[in-house]
């Protein structure tokens, strides 16, 4: 299909387009004559007005040798990320530009393409994913819009470039792409094409890598609100397919009330929202397995779930700070909030109160160590150990309030303990 690739208007003025660092990167690969602009997220969300903008992808029609040899000439950095795929990247004042040939697919297996590279830019948007992200824009900003990628953009519909059906036989990734960018900039009901396509196809998902598949989700989880594409992605058989089992209506509500109350409190996170999907520790420890979560991601997810202390507002303020203690302040958040999903997102004064200790808290120092202990003449073992972690439960009980002489002489009771 032949697009028009003509300037329809100019995006709003933006900060990352006049940075030393951007300029420097588009002198060198225009200094071959070649057409040059950007594409993708940095134009979308140029639109949108946000802030920020510091992922910068740039789309030439120089073959990929040749963007190295310009961009060494220049005297920059240029790594060769990709060239099988025709990417590049530069690196200028510490910062990277992806840089990416055009070109179009000549081979597809649902998770790989090989590619031909080619100048014109009709054919390399064409071969996009979705008409938000094949739009251009040169270094003064004139936009280029082949697909319609602005109008869909501010009526929030989210479509596939051409044939969504062919798109998702292409990359199945697409099908969680589809509902993570609908989550952040979908309006209404999602195009009915785009998802009877991503329902047909929900099952290849199986032929993803778990880390392809972690990447896409939390992304979509952290959209301001996640909830419509979770339930739309419920519906067709998606979310089952991602996540490797069926979370239940029960599951899908305390996301939404989790969501609630994170807007409330500032303290939106992919993972937390990841973990209510769960609803008992075998599904927790399907998406464990199944989405490669990191040894931190593991300990975070079952952390929310596995401590014998409770974080409610019934806790006083010392029991608090005790608990604070224990389980240090990205679990105690991490329990407060899930627990205040679990009773109520409308009832704010209390749970607030408990989440503002969090803010005003420094985590207080045991005023003795293992090395006072083996000063005492303890030899060195298990005893020291079990003696600092007595000495510890026992300054924790009163609130932390002892200081090192009353802390050396509860731990000199303790060892006295042990001798009898």
């Amino acid at each position: 299909m032949t697009v028009p690739t003509t300037p329809i208007s100019k995006i709003p003025r933006q900060q990352w387009l006049r940075k030393p660092s951007t300029l420097a990167v588009m002198k060198a690969l225009t200094s071959g004559g070649a057409e040059v602009r950007f594409v993708g997220g940095c134009v979308r969300d140029a639109l949108l007005g946000r802030q920020g903008i510091d992922n910068i992808d740039i789309a030439t029609s120089t073959a990929p040798n040749q963007v190295i040899t310009l961009l060494e000439d220049a005297g920059l950095k240029a790594i060769p990320t990709g060239l099988q795929h025709g990417t590049v990247t530069a690196v200028a004042a510490n910062e990277t530009f992806e840089i990416t040939t055009l070109r179009r697919d000549i081979n597809t297996d649902g998770r790989h393409a090989t590619v031909a590279f080619t100048t014109d830019w009709s054919t390399d948007a064409n071969r996009r994913d979705f008409t938000i992200n094949a739009m251009y824009c040169d270094l003064d900003g004139t936009l280029y819009d082949p697909l319609g990628g602005a109008d869909d953009l501010r009526s929030g519909k989210i479509r596939f470039v051409g044939n969504a059906n062919r798109r998702i036989e292409e990359d199945v990734l697409r099908i969680l792409r589809f509902f993570r960018f609908y989550a952040h900039f979908g309006k209404n009901r999602p195009d009915a094409e785009a998802l009877a396509a991503c329902g047909a196809a929900a099952e290849k998902l199986d032929t993803l890598s778990g880390h392809r598949i972690r990447v896409e989700l939390l992304k979509w989880l952290d959209a301001p609100d996640p909830i419509q594409a979770l339930k739309y992605a419920d519906d067709c058989g998606v979310l089952a397919s991602t996540l490797k089992f069926s979370p239940n209506e029960t599951a899908i509500v305390r996301v939404q009330n989790l969501v609630s109350v994170e807007t409330k409190t500032g303290r939106a996170d992919p993972i937390r929202r990841l973990a209510a999907l769960a609803s008992d520790s075998k599904q927790r420890t399907a998406l464990t397995n199944h989405l490669k979560l990191s040894s931190e991601g593991q300990r975070r997810l079952e952390g929310m779930f596995t401590s014998s202390v409770k974080v409610t507002p019934a806790l006083s303020d010392a029991e608090a700070y005790r608990a604070l203690y224990r389980l240090g302040p990205e679990r105690f958040v991490d329990m407060a909030l899930m627990a205040w999903a679990q009773v109520s997102s409308e009832d704010n004064g209390d749970w607030q109160k408990l989440l503002d200790l969090v803010d005003n808290w420094q985590r207080p120092q045991l005023p003795v160590s293992g090395k006072d202990i083996l000063a005492l003449g303890v030899p060195a073992g298990p005893l020291i150990g079990k003696a600092l972690n007595e000495a510890e439960e026992w300054w924790i009980a009163g609130n932390f309030e002892a200081g090192r002489k009353k802390t050396l002489a509860q731990v000199r009771t303790i060892l006295a303990d042990h001798k009898q």
